[in-house]
């Protein structure tokens, strides 16, 4: 990816040293991490920063800053999760920025990338069933629950509330189909007789 992107509003770039502080706030939030996990003390965020550098590095791609006016409000991009085949859309946005449609915006964004310069055949993304917000990005970016695929994740204990988690995925058809209903109609021409 040629960085950064921009859309409408925000922009995809890497991470830089200056995004460190904006990055643990959000990452310390009760609200933000409620569907997610615990809250990230500074040392654990700081590492979550570097190990998002080690994917970039190691795959050419992995989770870009989210910027909008020069600040980071979070993060958006593709990552290979550690538990399952597949490549993941994920995004995770500061709390006072929800509501604005920015994780929409920044997640098509990511979507044109997977598909387009990246190549990909297929991307997924997962959340807690509880999480009703990303569940509705991910309705809103156009991908598709796969209720046979939906799964207990592997890192978090029976009867954690957390557990139970769906899939949503999109595959290089449907993006297609995606982008060709997204396109503008052409212009009709006109009867002969209005000529």
């Amino acid at each position: 990816m040629t960085l950064p992107v921009r859309g409408r509003r925000v922009a995809l770039r890497r991470f830089s040293e200056s995004d460190a502080d904006a990055f643990a706030r959000m990452n310390a939030d009760p609200v933000v991490m409620a569907t997610i996990g615990s809250v990230a003390d500074r040392a654990a965020s700081d590492l979550l920063l570097e190990r998002i550098g080690a994917h970039h590095d190691e795959h050419g791609f992995g989770l870009w800053c989210v910027d909008l006016a020069g600040e980071c409000i979070g993060f958006c991009g593709l990552s290979i999760p550690w538990f399952r085949d597949g490549v993941e859309i994920g995004w995770r946005l500061r709390s006072e920025y929800w509501g604005r449609g920015l994780a929409s915006e920044s997640a098509r964004l990511v979507i044109d990338h997977a598909f387009g310069p990246l190549g990909l055949t297929e991307v997924i993304s997962f959340t807690a069933s509880i999480n009703e917000r990303s569940r509705r990005v991910m309705e809103a970016i156009g991908l598709t629950r796969d209720h046979g695929a939906d799964f207990d994740h592997p890192a978090l204990a029976e009867g954690d509330p957390l557990r139970a988690h769906v899939l949503y995925r999109m595959d290089r058809a449907g993006y297609r189909a995606l982008r060709e209903s997204n396109r503008p109609a052409p212009p009709r021409a006109e009867p002969e007789s209005a000529r």
